[in-house]
Parts: structure tokens; sequence; C-alpha cells
């Protein structure tokens, strides 16, 4: 037995059988959640995404103007007093018509963060409904299916999205 098995593995296999037989190991979430934080790629996107969600849910209470709220006493002098300031609460300064661009940016983020969320759900369901549905019903429908995708995957992305743009 010492040839086929490592130390670990005994100790393991005997651990188990001191458990009621029992085995040891990890499920999948567990091997998932470990692979995932020893990629610090990974882990540091994680971390930079959620401090873009934090700044889009809590960015609204710190702007001390809102996004279509004009300062009057900035036009005109942009070029001079539109610079960021604490002072005047324009933490990212003024755009040209006077608007508070920390504000514009948190309702910019706000949206491009539903824009994504929305479009990953929608990818979600439509793929999950295809593959299941073709896995469901198999044989030439699956094929049919299969090639459809295929097609759509052959053309290139920057022309569907310049035909969209066209239409």
């Amino acid at each position: 037995m010492p040839l086929l098995f490592g130390r670990r593995a005994l100790l393991a296999m005997a651990d188990s059988g001191a458990r009621g037989g029992e085995p040891g190991g990890r499920s999948l979430w567990q091997d998932a959640r470990a692979r995932f934080l020893r990629n610090r790629a990974a882990v540091a996107s994680l971390a930079v995404l959620a401090l873009v969600t934090l700044f889009a849910l809590f960015g609204g209470f710190l702007a001390a103007w809102s996004n279509e709220e004009i300062d009057w006493s900035m036009l005109g002098s942009v070029a001079e007093k539109g610079a960021p300031s604490l002072a005047n609460g324009h933490w990212f300064g003024v755009d040209e018509l006077g608007r508070d661009l920390f504000a514009r940016t948190v309702q910019g983020t706000r949206v491009s963060l539903a824009v994504g969320i929305v479009g990953a759900l929608i990818s979600v369901v439509v793929g999950t409904l295809y593959g299941a549905t073709a896995g469901y019903f198999g044989g030439r429908l699956d094929s049919v299916m299969m090639r459809v995708v295929d097609v759509l995957m052959a053309i290139p992305y920057m022309f569907v999205l310049i035909l969209f743009m066209v239409v």
C-alpha cells in the first residue's frame, strides 16, 4: 500500500475511515474558489469591478451637484474656473455648459453597468434556452442549430456592428 499512495493520501484515507467512511475532498465550488484566488489578475479585476460598482451606487451621495444642474457662475469663464476643485464642489471640474463632471461620471457609470448586466443576463437566458433546446431534441435539430451558431460565429463582429449602426 505505501507504494501506491503517498503519505498524505494514506492519512486522508485513515481520517475518512475514522469519520465513518465519509470521503474527504473539495467540492467543485471550493475548487473554483481556490483557483480564482490563485489568479492575481482575476482577483485584481474583481476588486476594480467592486470599486466601480460602489462608485456607481454611492457616488451620487458624494456629489455636491446633480448631473443636470448648471453652475451659472462658471459660464463664460469655464477655462479659468472650470478646473477640478474641492472648494466649489466640482471634483472633476465642469464641462463647457457648467455641468458637474463628477455627477455626470456617476450617471454614466450607472448606465454602463446596467447595460453590461442586462446584456449578460440576456446572453445567459438566450444561450441556456438555445442549448437546452438543442440538447433536449438532439439529432437533426441539434445539427441545424449548431450550423446556425457556426455561421453566426464566422461573421466578423465589427461587420455586424457597422450593419447595426447603418440600420
